[in-house]
């Protein structure tokens, strides 16, 4: 019942071992993955996973980390990209200060040109936001967008309220299991069941007992773990309800 609702499987951090990684996901449980894009390759990867993969769907988008690469026409490809049959989401989009102080303001006016196509094609979001919480609240509040989820949501109990007053989901990955990230530990139990998705941002935020190797689906577990812990759930009932709150906002 594991649905990962963000990794990146087109990472060149699976180059070697991808398909045979993929091939075992049935088999340990996973029962659905989206894969994001980053940019128009990533893209068209994820789409192609999802040709390949039943239980693979994929979104289209430019992460604002790629913003340099971005070039005029290319979000008509990604419009383009979101009718295939198994697009489920623009993604992942957003603001990210961090890398990339120096592209504020084309960060900023490529998030809101991809919340407006979300809309136009009836996808919701997956928004990326690192460093940039005010700036990213600002657009998401003027562009209210129809549906989406805060991917790894790093804000606090007193911000959560903000993001789910605009009907987005939180998506919850490794970093709760890190010792040191008591604001998500907080934060945890005040999310509604009904809005909360699990995720693991493979290759990327291992959670622990495994942090630091290369992440994958199946590892969702402990997270499913912790929040269960959060949350006075069993773990199984943290798989089956992230599963449905999975499917019912990416229309699977």
């Amino acid at each position: 019942m594991i649905f990962d609702s963000h990794a990146h499987y087109d990472s060149h951090q699976f180059d070697e071992d991808r398909f045979a990684i993929l091939d075992t996901m049935p088999e340990t449980g996973v029962s659905g993955i989206v894969n994001c894009g980053c940019d128009i390759p990533s893209s068209k990867m994820s789409l192609d996973f999802s040709d390949k993969y039943d239980f693979v769907y994929g979104a289209v988008g430019f992460h604002p980390g790629c913003i340099e690469d971005y070039k005029e026409g290319d979000l008509d490809i990604i419009k383009e990209l979101s009718h295939h049959k198994k697009c489920v989401a623009i993604g992942e989009v957003g603001l990210d200060y961090h890398y990339g102080k120096e592209f504020k303001e084309e960060q900023k006016e490529l998030f809101i040109k991809q919340i407006r196509l979300a809309n136009e094609v009836g996808k919701p979001v997956i928004v990326h936001e690192r460093e940039a919480f005010s700036d990213c609240y600002e657009i998401l509040k003027a562009e209210k967008p129809d549906k989406g989820v805060m991917h790894c949501f790093s804000g606090n109990k007193e911000t959560l309220p903000l993001i789910l007053n605009l009907g987005l989901y939180i998506g919850v990955g490794g970093t709760l299991t890190f010792k040191n990230n008591v604001k998500t530990v907080e934060m945890c139990p005040l999310i509604p069941k009904d809005r909360i998705l699990l995720e693991t941002d493979a290759p990327y935020l291992a959670p622990v007992p495994l942090r630091g190797k290369r992440n994958y689906s199946p590892y969702i577990i402990h997270v499913a773990e912790r929040v269960g812990e959060l949350m006075n759930l069993t773990t199984e009932e943290v798989l089956k309800i992230t599963e449905e709150n999975a499917k019912k906002l990416f229309g699977i």
